[in-house]
């Protein structure tokens, strides 16, 4: 296997990309460590500033993964090129599904968005989310790790906010390459800082409609909780019996493309 060069830790903080991150370093069950310079994380690369390409290009990334829709494309925009780097479109929903919840979240009035989100709903939506991306996704998944495992590391994994998509393609990933349990949350769980966080796109930038109860409405939305990681790892416990049987049955990797993984992911013993 070609070695890459061993680079610092990054958890560098962009002007127009958010959640931005390495997760170089994060333990292993077998004691080992994430490779640093392998795996990075983020939001969109759309709004990206000369900087910010440039410091990414400077990453000698072979490919980036956009998991956003179409959707999220007529809202954000398309990323960024970086020069010799592949783009690979995954997206891990379908480009109509939720378009009129998400209309609502931009543009409804303060009822509406009680109806869709109040008294726990919009936690509860997250969560079904989760479960949902675990269960009906494994294609997409597998097919991200076969990439990773053949030829696609030094790799950017990203959705919109980097939280959601992305965050559990992360969380799979690193699964696949027996990092601890409690790490990857850890790792998930640094999106919900203030810094990191998708800034929210309203159509009603008043007071009213930016209000204290309106953001409180929306934070299930935008936050990164345990809850939801935590549902994502029950789901596969209840679906598949055990995280060997989800990647084996699952996601359908053999024990050869799981060895490579570690090997382009995980530093040696």
């Amino acid at each position: 296997m070609t070695q890459l060069p061993e680079v610092p830790s990054t958890d560098t903080e962009l002007t127009g990309v958010r959640n931005f991150r390495d997760v170089g370093g994060l333990p292993t069950v077998d004691g080992r460590k994430v490779r640093h310079g392998r795996l990075y994380r983020s939001g969109h690369l759309a709004h990206a500033t000369e900087a910010d390409a440039a410091f990414l290009a400077g990453l000698g990334l072979h490919t980036v993964f956009d998991f956003r829709n179409a959707a999220d494309h007529k809202l954000d925009g398309h990323d960024v090129e970086l020069p010799g780097v592949r783009n690979v479109s995954i997206p891990l929903s379908d480009p109509a599904d939720g378009a009129e919840f998400w209309r609502l979240v931009r543009d409804g009035n303060i009822q509406q968005l009680r109806s869709i989100l109040a008294d726990g709903k919009g936690t509860d939506r997250m969560i079904a989310s989760y479960r949902s991306i675990i269960r009906d996704r494994t294609a997409e998944h597998s097919r991200v790790l076969h990439a990773l495992a053949e030829d696609s590391v030094p790799a950017l994994l990203h959705c919109a906010a980097g939280k959601d998509r992305a965050g559990l393609s992360i969380a799979v990933s690193l699964l696949a390459v027996g990092v601890e349990r409690e790490a990857i949350e850890a790792d998930y769980l640094k999106s919900d800082h203030a810094h990191r966080r998708y800034r929210v796109r309203r159509s009603d930038t008043s007071s009213a409609g930016m209000s204290d109860e309106v953001m409180e409405l929306l934070n299930p939305l935008f936050a990164a909780h345990s809850d939801y990681l935590d549902a994502a790892f029950t789901t596969i416990e209840e679906t598949w019996g055990s995280t060997d049987r989800y990647l084996s049955e699952g996601l359908r990797l053999t024990p050869v493309t799981r060895e490579r993984l570690r090997e382009r992911l995980v530093e040696d013993a």
